[in-house]
């Protein structure tokens, strides 16, 4: 998609602490201005008249608040991969994303939950730290069955990543020449891992019910980096109680996991506070990115990653 070249003020909103140097120098006619760090009822007209915002996930209520008070802004540029909670925010402007700035973080945190899950390495730790040693014994990854759903630039890293260890695929994307979502409850139960790398769509969301859960086979390992809202919670919780599956979650719902919620403490799972993409290296992947959209944008040429037509 091409955009016609701004007009001045070029203001560019950017996330608090962003990484200046990362960032660069802004183009020339453009001004790089911090957001503030909260909305209140005066905001000066240089955060006001801003025509591009960069935006991220930690930052997502300023955002939220701030966008419908931006009158003249034409591009919302995201340093994440995932943009679904943009999409309602930017039906009157240009909405981008950043594919394939997180491949390798994401990949490195799958790769790693599911070899500490297929080897057991959380009972160990718990072991260590009650001074006991125990004999099990593990699971190997070699010659593995693993479904990617939601295949992607980061399914696409996950599985050269997996490869290496003689694990086999399958794949399932929301774009044409790979099995769809329709086929999900046949392929989980020849999969002995199952990665959720999908985002969140009306289409998505609950596609892990009660009755896919149920077509795992026993001992599987369920593996969620994607979105939490594409599982139906109680439906794993059940399994996992039931010593049915193991799980490694970087995402739930809801999120944040409430400090009572009966997963923290349920049985086979492992769970990270939805930072399988933070990394120091990703941040300087993302900025770059950033860095090139907006020459692309001062230039009029055509962007990376704009959002079109259903997400």
């Amino acid at each position: 998609m091409q955009l016609e070249p701004p007009t001045a003020p070029r203001i560019v909103l950017v996330p608090p602490a962003v990484n200046r140097h990362a960032l660069g120098a802004a183009p020339a006619g453009f001004e790089f201005v911090v957001m503030p760090a909260s909305i209140d009822d005066a905001l000066p007209a240089r955060v006001t008249n801003a025509e591009v915002l960069v935006v991220d996930w930690l930052h997502r209520d300023t955002v939220t608040s701030l966008i419908p008070r931006l009158g003249e802004l034409r591009l919302v540029q995201s340093i994440n991969a995932g943009v679904d909670w943009l999409v309602p925010l930017t039906t009157h402007t240009v909405l981008a994303g950043a594919r394939g700035v997180h491949d390798v973080s994401v990949a490195e945190w799958v790769s790693a939950a599911v070899l500490t899950m297929t080897r057991d390495l959380p009972r160990y730790w718990d072991l260590q730290r009650e001074q006991r040693l125990e004999h099990h014994q593990q699971q190997e990854l070699a010659g593995a069955q693993v479904l990617i759903v939601g295949y992607g630039s980061i399914g696409a890293a996950v599985e050269a990543r997996l490869t290496v260890f003689g694990t086999r695929f399958t794949r399932i994307a929301l774009r044409d020449g790979f099995h769809n979502l329709d086929d999900l409850s046949e392929l989980v139960g020849a999969a002995d891992v199952v990665v959720n790398l999908l985002p969140s769509t009306p289409s998505t969301r609950g596609c892990f019910d009660d009755s896919v859960f149920a077509r795992f086979r026993d001992g599987a390992l369920f593996v969620n980096a994607g979105r939490g809202d594409a599982v139906h919670t109680a439906a794993l919780l059940d399994h996992l109680t039931r010593g049915r599956i193991r799980a490694a979650l970087d995402v739930t719902d809801p999120e944040p996991l409430p400090a009572t919620h009966p997963l923290w403490t349920a049985p086979n799972v492992l769970i990270t506070p939805h930072v399988a993409g933070d990394t120091d290296a990703l941040l300087q992947r993302a900025y770059r990115f950033v860095a090139e959209q907006l020459d692309r944008y001062a230039a009029g040429r055509p962007l990376h990653n704009v959002v079109a037509g259903e997400y």
